[in-house]
């Protein structure tokens, strides 16, 4: 098991990746550098294994298949994330680490937003997208993790092996985020400066359609860690939407004793039921919720355990 693993997805980094390795390596002598190579056309891999990183492969493309590899195959006491753009500097990752080794962090987030993040990122729908995720989790999820996008994080061993990859693409930060707070894992925000990417290397993120993305994930989660909630949200709505159009045909059926609307009538009734349904919906699947959480840690112990044996 190494004691500090640096890990770096890389699709076509040829002309940052040199940098970042050997600035993580000058901070983290002890640390085995990994780059895991994403159909990269480049020669990516090439410079990273000059520059002194294990090179590795994952070949399903998309940013969440690297993590799911890596994560499966790499053991260690703490890992350290991050792109392989050098947007993110080195200089602070000695403090993240610390936080796992030492404070038993389960998850430490290199926070953007608090610093440089909105001077040097000239992508303004970037900037804005950053803080409606963030707003958005933290208010459905009650937390208040700094910057829930960021791909500059530290882990537990624990976390890791007990985190399921669902996300395929740059989805994956978000996921990651809510499995933390969902779980009630020990998260701590370090304050990260952060730099625009050098000029002649593109970002690999869409806007538009990895925003997108990222919205039907936070959902889908909401869904799966808070079905009472969501589906108690629909059926609420269902309810008031018969009620509303009820109601007219109530006051006209005792002031007339007549029922003019029986297809409205018709469509209420089938609202109530479609309500009543949802509600009972988020309320088995709650109970479901609650026992894979007891199962989960279960994992949890197990996934501690190992980590002592190892050592």
């Amino acid at each position: 098991m190494d004691k500090i693993a640096v890990l770096i997805p890389c699709y076509n980094e040829s002309k940052t990746i040199e940098k970042v390795v050997k600035d993580f390596a000058a901070e983290l002598p002890e640390a085995v550098i990994y780059v895991y190579d994403n159909n990269s056309t480049d020669h990516t891999d090439e410079i990273a294994r000059q520059a002194g990183a294990v090179v590795r492969y994952e070949y399903q493309q998309g940013k969440g298949n690297v993590i799911r590899r890596m994560f499966a195959e790499i053991d260690a006491q703490c890992y350290v994330m991050v792109d392989g753009d050098d947007t993110y500097p080195a200089t602070q990752v000695k403090e993240m680490v610390d936080k796992v080794l030492n404070n038993k962090a389960d998850m430490v987030v290199g926070d953007r937003l608090s610093s440089t993040y909105f001077e040097e990122n000239k992508r303004p729908f970037h900037n804005f997208g950053n803080s409606i995720v963030r707003g958005s989790i933290n208010t459905l999820f009650k937390n208040d993790i700094k910057d829930i996008m960021t791909g500059y994080r530290a882990f537990s061993y624990r976390f890791v092996k007990t985190f399921p990859v669902l996300s395929k693409g740059f989805e994956i930060e978000t996921e990651m985020s809510i499995h933390a707070i969902d779980k009630n894992m020990y998260v701590e925000n370090v304050v990260i400066d952060y730099r625009d990417r050098p000029e002649g290397s593109e970002s690999k993120l869409n806007t538009y359609s990895d925003g997108f993305k990222v919205i039907k994930t936070i959902i889908r989660l909401f869904r799966t860690y808070r079905p009472m909630a969501f589906f108690g949200v629909i059926s609420a709505i269902l309810f008031v939407l018969a009620a509303a159009f009820f109601i007219p045909i109530v006051v006209t059926f005792v002031n007339t004793g007549l029922v003019p609307n029986f297809p409205t009538l018709i469509v209420c009734g089938f609202a109530v039921m479609a309500a009543i349904q949802s509600l009972f919906s988020g309320l088995i699947l709650k109970t479901i919720y609650q026992k894979n959480r007891q199962d989960f840690e279960m994992d949890l112990y197990r996934a501690t355990r190992e980590e002592k044996e190892a050592l």
